[in-house]
């Protein structure tokens, strides 16, 4: 049994629904850190990333990109964003630069969109104008087809690039759950491509007529996190379940995942979703929550501001609110913190240049939180 640990805080100033912590020193179990609000004026943000130049790109939701400097200043809306389908679940969702964008200033960009057939998880590329306040020459990449007429939950979606140089994306099953389990259908899956969109060589199901050649792994719900290990290279993923059942997934080549037909969790009313929570062929997860804790954006501590965080996963988690430290030892989870619990909703968290943890939280009222050490 993994221990999880709750950690005494010091209170914030306001309730949690309406917290506004300008600073709160925490005391956890390897690191005492101040919780500082870096950022704010955001509405609902979603993901980001930080530039070679230490200035963080971000997404909200309803369709705006900010470009954020190292001492917290906030951008108007850059130009050139692509439209998207900002309803439901819906939105401007992740944001990765390319490996080399100090050369080519390539940024990309997941979103639900909405075609004539209905609404899908979409793959942009675009450059960061030289300036910073435009994207310039947005390209649809790929389009996690088929696009669905109703309902708009279930979207995934992160991007991370591998040690291999491929991009690896998530989609989620569009709240249709045979979707996730049929290998002619992007939902419900991780992705790996080229940087032109197209399924990157050596992929599990490249050639078969019956699969979509772009698939690495299947069988998700809707992973919203996706971290590559250092040192290893391994391909991580958070990915919510229904009511109980949230899972950390070390994602392997072909793959199948389980959802639904294995499931630690219940639907809403009720009822266990599966009576089986592991069967022959399906990939085991490294973790589950039961109940949830509905985690979202994940990054792998290495920074110098916390070495006892070093190789740990951190979670950005959304109900219950707050951030899950987990250690690692391979593709092992051994242990488990939760840390700022009941407070806020983080979306997503991010290990920043300078060694520090950055924490999106998502509200209309949004901000970025820093954790520095203390």
């Amino acid at each position: 049994m993994i221990a999880r640990r709750s950690l005494a805080l010091l209170p914030f100033a306001a309730p949690a629904a309406q917290a506004q912590p300008r600073e709160t020193i925490v005391q956890s179990e390897r690191a005492r850190f101040r919780v500082t609000a870096f950022a704010t004026g955001l509405d609902h943000p979603w993901g980001a990333a930080f530039l070679p130049d230490g200035r963080m790109v971000v997404t909200e939701r309803p369709g705006r990109m900010r470009i954020i400097a190292p001492d917290g200043a906030v951008s108007a809306p850059l130009g050139g964003v692509p439209e998207v389908e900002a309803r439901g679940q819906g939105g401007l969702l992740d944001v990765q630069i390319a490996p080399d964008f100090a050369a080519t200033r390539e940024v990309f960009l997941t979103a639900a969109a909405l075609t004539e057939q209905g609404a899908l998880t979409r793959l942009w590329r675009a450059r960061l104008a030289a300036d910073g306040s435009r994207l310039e020459d947005a390209r649809t990449l790929l389009d996690a087809t088929p696009a669905q007429a109703e309902g708009r939950q279930h979207y995934g979606s992160r991007i991370a690039f591998g040690r291999d140089g491929f991009l690896y994306m998530s989609t989620g099953e569009r709240n249709e759950r045979s979707r996730s389990q049929k290998l002619n259908d992007l939902a419900g899956k991780v992705l790996r491509l080229t940087r032109d969109g197209q399924p990157a060589p050596g992929n599990p199901f490249l050639g078969r007529g019956d699969a979509r050649p772009e698939i690495y792994s299947y069988g998700h719900r809707n992973p919203q996190g996706l971290a590559v290990q250092p040192g290893t290279g391994t391909l991580f993923a958070a990915e919510f379940g229904p009511r109980g059942g949230d899972e950390i997934n070390v994602i392997r080549p072909g793959a199948n995942y389980g959802w639904p037909t294995v499931s630690h969790g219940r639907e809403y009313h009720g009822p266990r979703i599966s009576d089986r929570t592991e069967a022959p062929g399906i990939e085991n997860p490294a973790h589950v929550w039961v109940p949830s804790v509905s985690p979202s954006g994940i990054a792998f501590h290495q920074g110098e501001a916390f070495p006892g965080w070093r190789g740990n996963l951190l979670v950005a988690a959304l109900n219950t609110p707050g951030l899950v430290r987990l250690t690692v030892e391979g593709d092992r989870v051994t242990g488990e913190e939760r840390m700022l619990w009941g407070l806020l909703r983080l979306r997503h968290v991010v290990a920043g240049p300078d060694g520090r943890v950055y924490l999106l939280v998502d509200q209309s009222n949004g901000r970025i939180l820093r954790l520095d050490p203390a």
